[in-house]
């Protein structure tokens, strides 16, 4: 009889263990539309050094000129993904990238999507970010860009609430890096006082003006990243 009280309280407690995980486990937060794109070059050649670059349509956007940029200094790869940190989808695109070859450089950035994630929650999952991008690449030169800056207005000429955000999630990549060996290449820096670089945009996309501009700064931040490999 013992046995079975014993028993019993065994598997009432099993149950409610098993019931309190599932009601901590952190549920994704999603956009309405969830997107990756994924573009590798290069993937049989060694003769030159790999890099990756990781973030979303701003990423995309610049991606095409750094890739013309650098040919015949790096093959270079591109991660863009609508996935945020706080979600753990986001973590395991970049792992399943970075799983299927070596990469010499990784420039990575995220902070413009996962508006329903606090910054305290961001904060949170940067550390997991960091330890993935070493885990998958443990050899590469680290780069963080800095998430650049939303306006609104009559030319643009007013920022956007959400700035706000960015700063401070900007702030929080800062800390979070500090004394982890990982350049930082500041795009917001670059681009805030230039509201040119938006006007007849959607606020948070550059023209064709400011594109060039963030091509050629991260062009420029890579190329030392290989040259410090040599």
């Amino acid at each position: 009889m013992k046995n079975k009280s014993f028993l019993f309280l065994f598997a009432a407690l099993l149950l409610c263990s098993c019931t309190e995980k599932k009601q901590i486990a952190p549920v994704p937060v999603r956009e309405d539309i969830e997107w990756m794109d994924v573009w590798l070059p290069n993937t049989n050649d060694t003769e030159l050094p790999r890099v990756l670059v990781i973030g979303n349509s701003i990423t995309r956007s610049y991606y095409p000129q750094v890739n013309h940029l650098l040919k015949g200094k790096a093959y270079v790869g591109m991660l863009c993904t609508s996935k945020s940190l706080g979600d753990p989808a986001f973590l395991q695109e970049i792992d399943l990238i970075l799983k299927n070859d070596k990469y010499d450089v990784v420039h990575f950035n995220n902070g413009l999507h996962g508006w329903g994630y606090t910054e305290e929650q961001y904060a949170q999952s940067f550390p997991d970010l960091l330890r993935t991008l070493k885990t998958g690449a443990p050899t590469a030169k680290l780069i963080w860009a800095t998430t650049t800056p939303i306006r609104q207005g009559d030319g643009m000429s007013d920022f956007d609430p959400r700035t706000d955000r960015v700063i401070e999630r900007n702030k929080i990549a800062s800390q979070a890096i500090a004394g982890q060996n990982v350049v930082t290449n500041d795009l917001f820096t670059l681009v805030i006082d230039h509201p040119e670089y938006y006007a007849g945009g959607d606020g948070t996309h550059l023209v064709e003006s400011g594109v060039a501009e963030l091509a050629k700064q991260v062009t420029n931040v890579i190329t030392q990243a290989i040259q410090d490999i040599k």
